[in-house]
């Protein structure tokens, strides 16, 4: 029997997941030091803040786009075994100690050591630790009364905690420019259109989302998250905070002052690496994170998933990714490895980000603004909303639908492509392709949906293109 461990949610049930369908009488025990059982993330910055469900904060139930409902958590308490049935299980289970950490790993005898000095043996290990929320070390010295009312944004409690607190308050700013920070920016600039609540945003680059999108579409994309309500500050550099009269005062390094009730810092996350000293484990120098290998294996029995493996990407080189859907991906193959499946990490995971219902976009691959990117658009019609796609798909998770997808050749749509750079507002749908030594590494599909194993199987061919206006075709994105 296997007695596997891990620790973040979602990681953790999709290896515990692949290893009961490859080993049905397997018994997997998921240590996880939040009090919830497993749940997905995303909803917490995306759909639960759109709910019109006065108790949402309890249910954590959400209606996806396309009306539907479901819970945020992955199974019902009645999926798990208790714990300690765990080892006398027939048939083996699934068993989650909740509340409790692992704290160091004894790779030769293999087991490991609670927080209440608990010792767990096991066959095989999954470290799956996630990561930590960054906070800027300027609000970490500030003092005790910015520290109570700022929030770092990462599970159940902060969402609880955020919804509550910007019902009370006047003022919240958001600091950071990337995908939490300006999906928390969109959902709460929505709630402000009903209640006086002042939202601001603030980030060091230019715009929104600056360090992945090209500049005229991180450009387009602040034009519009200042349409769902919020204050964008943008070149940002934030020098000091103080509490004040009840406010918190924020100073910029170029003399800006910003005075609001609340911060949100959503500033990246930070791997959580603690065990690497007791399992004697490498830690990846330029990318954080537990370095594995292809297999995503530290050792000969110790595997990482999830955001705290740094992992070798055998058409990308080594990377590090902070995604739900890589979690999702990463945890399934590490779940397979663990029951003797062997197989390289080539399945590209890819994430998505709905800046309200009318902009959403999934991206795979290396997106990163310093490389040269190549974008071809169209013009939307009402379907290319993340709205109209999740309808049309029946999911609300998107990588859900998208991960059991396999890609059939794709077949050019005849249509001639208009000119790459158009109107200004002209992104109303599009392919953005990221370029490492002339071959695609990353695509952002731009209110385009459902076309992601095209995507896939464009980077997973590596090839040198002379056009790409000809690969934007595949995408049959000037169809309406």
């Amino acid at each position: 029997a296997t007695a596997e461990r891990c620790c973040t949610r979602t990681a953790s049930f999709a290896a515990a997941r692949s290893i009961r369908a490859r080993d049905p009488g397997a018994r997997v025990l998921i240590v996880t030091d939040e009090p919830d059982l497993p749940y997905m993330r995303p909803p917490l910055s995306k759909e639960l803040w759109f709910s019109d469900d006065p108790s949402v904060t309890e249910t954590l139930r959400f209606k996806q786009w396309n009306g539907k409902e479901r819970s945020i958590y992955f199974q019902p308490p009645s999926f798990y075994i208790n714990p300690e049935e765990l080892n006398s299980a027939e048939n083996g289970g699934v068993a989650v100690l909740t509340g409790k950490k692992v704290v160091h790993m004894d790779v030769r005898g293999n087991k490991v050591k609670l927080d209440d000095d608990t010792e767990i043996a096991y066959d095989k290990c999954l470290i799956a630790t996630g990561g930590v929320p960054r906070n800027l070390q300027v609000i970490e010295r500030a003092g005790e009364e910015v520290m109570s009312k700022t929030t770092l944004f990462r599970k159940i409690e902060d969402f609880k905690l955020l919804d509550k607190v910007s019902r009370n308050i006047k003022s919240v700013t958001i600091i950071g420019g990337g995908f939490l920070g300006s999906e928390l920016a969109c959902a709460l600039g929505r709630r402000s259109a009903e209640s006086d609540l002042e939202v601001i945003q603030m980030f060091p680059e230019k715009g929104n989302m600056g360090k992945v999108l090209p500049e005229y579409l991180s450009n387009w994309t602040t034009e519009k998250v200042k349409k769902e309500g919020v204050k964008i500050i943008s070149e940002a550099l934030v020098k000091s905070v103080v509490a004040k009269d009840d406010k918190l005062e924020i100073l910029l390094k170029d003399g800006r002052l910003v005075k609001t009730d609340h911060i949100v810092a959503a500033v990246g996350l930070e791997p959580n690496v603690d065990l690497a000293k007791s399992a004697g484990l490498e830690v990846d120098s330029d990318f954080g994170g537990y370095r594995v290998n292809a297999e995503l294996q530290a050792r000969s029995n110790i595997w990482v998933a999830g955001d705290a493996a740094c992992f070798y990407d055998i058409r990308l080189g080594r990377r590090r990714v902070e995604h739900h859907d890589h979690a999702v991906v990463s945890g399934r193959l590490a779940g397979e490895n663990m029951t003797g499946a062997s197989k390289p990490y080539w399945h590209q995971s890819m994430f998505w980000s709905d800046l309200g219902p009318d902009v959403g976009y999934e991206a795979i691959g290396i997106v990163d603004s310093s490389l040269p990117t190549v974008g071809v658009f169209a013009k939307a019609t009402a379907k290319d909303t993340p709205k109209a796609a999740t309808e049309k798909s029946g999911t609300g998770i998107r990588s859900e639908s998208e991960t059991e997808d396999t890609a059939v050749s794709p077949v050019a749509s005849s249509t001639p492509a208009p000119p790459t750079v158009g109107h200004k507002d002209d992104y109303g749908k599009g392919v953005i392709f990221y370029l490492r030594d002339k071959v695609v590494v990353g695509i952002i599909l731009w209110n385009v949906f459902n076309r992601m194993p095209i995507a896939r199987k464009i980077i997973k061919d590596g090839e040198e293109h002379a056009d790409l206006n000809e690969v934007a075709k595949l995408f049959n994105i000037h169809e309406d």
